[in-house]
C-alpha cells in the first residue's frame, strides 16, 4: 500500500503540474500569460490577460486538478484511510504551485486547493465559495477574497473535528497568504487592480 500511495502522490503532483493558464493562453490566444499582468500562471491572471471565458475555463481546470488528484485513491480502489485523499490532494497543490511543466513557477494554489476541499468536504467548499464571492462582490479584489475565503475555511474546519483536514487547511491558508504578500502590499498602497466584471 505504501508504494501505491507514493505512486499516486507522484501522479497527483503531475496532474497538479498541468499549467492550465499557460497552455490555454499559448494554444488559443498565442500568449504566454507569464509575460503579461502579474506574470502568474493562475486563474486570476488568466482572467486579466485572456478574458472572462478563458479565465473561467482555467479556474474550472485548476479546481478539477485538485479534485481529481484527491480522488485518486478512490479511482484506483486503494482501500486506505480517507485521510490519504488529502495526501494526494496536497501533492496536486504542490504541483500547481511548483509545476513540472512550467519551470516550477506556478499559481498561488487557491483554485487547486479549493478542488481538494471540494473532493474531501463539499459543504466546506460551498461555504468558502460563498464567502469568496461575497467578499469579491464587495471589495472587487480577487487576492483579498482568496485570503479571506481561506481563513474562513480554516475557521469552519475547526468545528468539523477532523484534525488532519484542519492541519492541511491551516497549511494552505498560510501558503495562500504568503503567496499573496505582494498583493497585500499593493492593496495597502491602493495599487492592486480591481475586477470590473462583477
Amino acid at each position: 500500500m505504501t508504494i501505491n500511495l507514493i505512486l499516486l502522490s507522484l501522479l497527483a503532483y503531475v496532474i497538479g503540474s498541468i499549467p492550465s493558464g499557460l497552455w490555454i493562453g499559448k494554444i488559443f490566444y498565442k500568449k504566454d500569460i507569464r509575460e503579461f499582468g502579474s506574470g502568474n500562471l493562475g486563474a486570476t491572471n488568466s482572467f486579466r490577460v485572456l478574458g472572462i471565458k478563458a479565465g473561467s475555463i482555467v479556474t474550472v481546470m485548476d479546481i478539477l486538478k485538485g479534485t481529481v488528484a484527491t480522488l485518486l485513491p478512490f479511482f484506483f480502489q486503494l482501500h486506505a484511510d480517507h485521510h490519504f485523499w488529502l495526501l494526494t490532494g496536497a501533492f496536486a497543490i504542490i504541483g500547481h504551485s511548483f509545476p513540472l511543466f512550467a519551470g516550477f513557477r506556478g499559481g498561488k494554489a487557491v483554485a487547486t486547493s479549493a478542488g481538494v476541499i471540494l473532493a474531501y468536504a463539499p459543504l466546506l467548499f460551498v461555504a468558502a465559495l460563498i464567502i469568496f464571492l461575497l467578499t469579491l462582490k464587495i471589495s472587487k479584489y480577487v487576492s483579498l477574497s482568496s485570503m479571506i475565503a481561506a481563513l474562513a475555511a480554516l475557521l469552519i474546519s475547526l468545528f468539523m473535528g477532523d484534525w488532519i483536514l484542519i492541519i492541511l487547511i491551516a497549511c494552505i491558508t498560510l501558503f495562500v497568504v504568503w503567496r499573496h504578500r505582494a498583493n497585500i502590499t499593493r492593496i495597502r498602497n491602493g495599487e492592486e487592480p480591481k475586477i470590473k466584471w462583477m
